[in-house]
């Protein structure tokens, strides 16, 4: 979404988890290749310099509660090209949408959807194995099948990134179950279904989506490709 506003051009981006919940930090994190010391990490940030700072890693941001507009109470969910359509007024109640974050992007932007600046630094944006495996299961995240599977694909891949974004393909057949592998490499390829969040309603992501279910149809950046 940056880097549709060509004032942030001059900027290094960078990614970094919060620390609510010890399980999901470095979900969002930054790939350096450089000395691990602090005036070398800070000198490639701030010369924003391609051979330090390899890439991003980010969830999607339509996973957020207020990505797109809309009224949760009344189940409407536009696109911020929709809501202007509509004056930016719920069709069932008629009150003001909840406009979300896209739709201040559309106001502020200077570029067209999927716009990559010339010296921009990569990002990838990742779903968490153990979701992946959860989702290939139809199984929660912390049920004990799944936690098993992750801690056996993690020990034998070498860590979580090193599965998502390192092995080739042909070593991920290896240690992962052929549901698990196709759902790692639907992923790489930004094939997904995807519910944007808004009014305070998480976005869904789906890598095997269920026949029926809603979608909504994203205008995203292509997924990086690194593999």
């Amino acid at each position: 979404m940056n880097w549709r506003l060509s004032a942030l051009d001059r900027i290094t981006l960078i990614s970094n988890s919060d620390a609510h919940s010890p399980g999901k930090l470095g979900r969002e994190a930054n790939a350096f290749a450089c000395a691990l010391e602090y005036k070398e990490i800070a000198r490639v940030i701030k010369e924003k310099d391609p051979t330090g700072l390899l890439f991003t890693v980010e969830f999607f941001p339509e996973e957020g509660k207020y990505h797109y507009d809309g009224h949760r109470m009344c189940n409407v969910l536009y696109t911020p090209e929709e809501s202007k359509q509509h004056k930016n007024i719920c069709p069932v109640c008629n009150r003001q949408l909840t406009v979300g974050v896209m739709h201040r992007v559309e106001e502020l932007a200077d570029r067209p959807v999927g716009f990559v600046p010339k010296k921009a630094i990569p990002t990838i944006h990742l779903i968490p194995l153990e979701e992946i495996i959860a989702e290939a299961l139809e199984q929660g995240p912390n049920t004990k099948g799944v936690q098993q599977e992750y801690m056996r694909m993690v020990e034998q891949g070498g860590s979580e990134f090193a599965i998502l974004i390192d092995l080739p393909s042909e070593e991920i057949k290896k240690i992962a179950t052929p549901r698990v592998y196709e759902g790692i490499m639907l992923v790489r390829q930004g094939k997904l279904k995807i519910v944007p969040g808004y009014d305070g309603v998480y976005g869904r992501i789906s890598i095997f989506p269920k026949e029926g279910e809603a979608e909504k149809p994203v205008a995203s950046d292509t997924q990086m490709k690194l593999f």
